[in-house]
């Protein structure tokens, strides 16, 4: 049994392109969602950034792994059905969160989130992974796009540094170069989104959102969970998030009392 919120087809797609849409994912939490980024933005953690240049219009904020001092987050993520979700699109018997994230464009911000893979970024390995993105505006224009089917790609994109377009590491010879979705005719999966609305894809698919250029905020939330092949493996340097400190090592099982399992299926 599936959760109600997902079909057969839906997780037929995740599975095939990576990428699907889940209608109405938080549509008893949109307040207490919008609620938790305000408390973020008003009480930014270690990790926040603003993403623009000087001379570049709006504003593009964003920050992570606040789900343990924001409580709106907390509340959220434990008393949703998010979790059971995710283990239905991964087809995986747990559900273990991985972190948060809240991204917010502001009214004329017409800098794209740029093209990436968040896979490359995290020390996580593993198939059974999803990103949930869940705008809590109504977006039309300043959507997120998805390559369907690029989680499969035989080499990872080279990550990047948002501000700095620097990379992320210094062996760049093991990805490949960040493409033009456009440019080259990929097929781009992208919706049109009320608040409680969410795209759900794999660490592995490259992503990036368009810029907001409405009158307009554009908030968003974003949740990343694994599943049960989910193993902690070193990357060329710091990764994204850091979690200094946490001390597992290469094959490892990511450890519980960081990275709670949310969902665990019923034994038949």
């Amino acid at each position: 049994m599936t959760h109600p919120l997902v079909t057969a087809d839906d997780i037929d797609t995740f599975q095939r392109d990576g990428v699907v849409v889940v209608r109405g994912l938080w549509a008893d939490h949109v307040e207490t969602l919008r609620a938790g980024i305000a408390r973020n933005m008003a009480e930014p953690g270690p990790y926040a950034a603003e993403n623009l240049k000087a001379g570049e219009s709006g504003r593009f904020f964003d920050d992570y792994c606040n789900w343990q001092r924001i409580l709106e987050f907390e509340e959220v993520i434990r008393s949703s059905a998010v979790a059971e979700v995710a283990a239905d699109l991964m087809r995986s018997q747990t559900a273990q969160l991985f972190h948060d994230h809240v991204l917010v464009k502001e009214p004329g911000t017409s800098k794209p989130t740029p093209w990436h893979q968040d896979g490359p970024y995290y020390f996580v390995s593993g198939g059974q992974s999803v990103s949930f993105w869940s705008p809590l505006d109504p977006v039309t224009t300043a959507t997120l796009r998805c390559v369907a089917g690029s989680h499969r790609w035989e080499k990872p994109v080279l990550p990047t540094r948002w501000l700095s377009e620097e990379n992320f590491y210094p062996d760049a010879e093991a990805y490949m170069p960040v493409p033009d979705p456009d440019a080259e005719g990929m097929q781009i999966r992208e919706w049109a989104m009320a608040p409680s609305d969410a795209v759900a894809f794999n660490f592995d698919v490259l992503h990036g959102a368009r810029g907001n250029d409405s009158p307009s905020r554009r908030r968003a939330f974003s949740l990343r969970l694994v599943g049960d092949d989910a193993r902690y493996t070193t990357r060329p340097g710091r990764t994204s998030p850091p979690f200094p400190g946490h001390d597992m090592q290469q094959g490892q099982r990511l450890r519980e009392d960081w990275f709670p399992v949310l969902f665990r299926r019923a034994m038949a």
